[in-house]
């Protein structure tokens, strides 16, 4: 059996939004503590990569993703 990706698309009215916040704003973690410990373990691709760097600024365009689930930044 093979687990389904979640797609989400998180509009940001900004230029950027760095990870942890990203995490937040969408709802995958409840605080930056929990943000944070996510990233550290390397759970986190950015644009196909493995990202650990919390405070890695994402613009619209750019894709983050954890096991079953996807969020894409769009400009609102």
């Amino acid at each position: 059996m093979s687990k389904e990706t979640s797609v989400e698309k998180i509009q940001i009215s900004t230029d950027y939004i760095k990870l942890d916040s990203l995490l937040k704003f969408a709802g995958v973690t409840a605080t930056g503590g929990e943000a944070k410990e996510i990233i550290g373990m390397g759970k986190v691709l950015v644009n196909g990569e493995v990202c650990q760097m919390r405070g890695k600024k994402l613009r619209p365009g750019d894709k983050a993703e954890l096991p079953e689930l996807s969020l894409t930044l769009e400009i609102e």
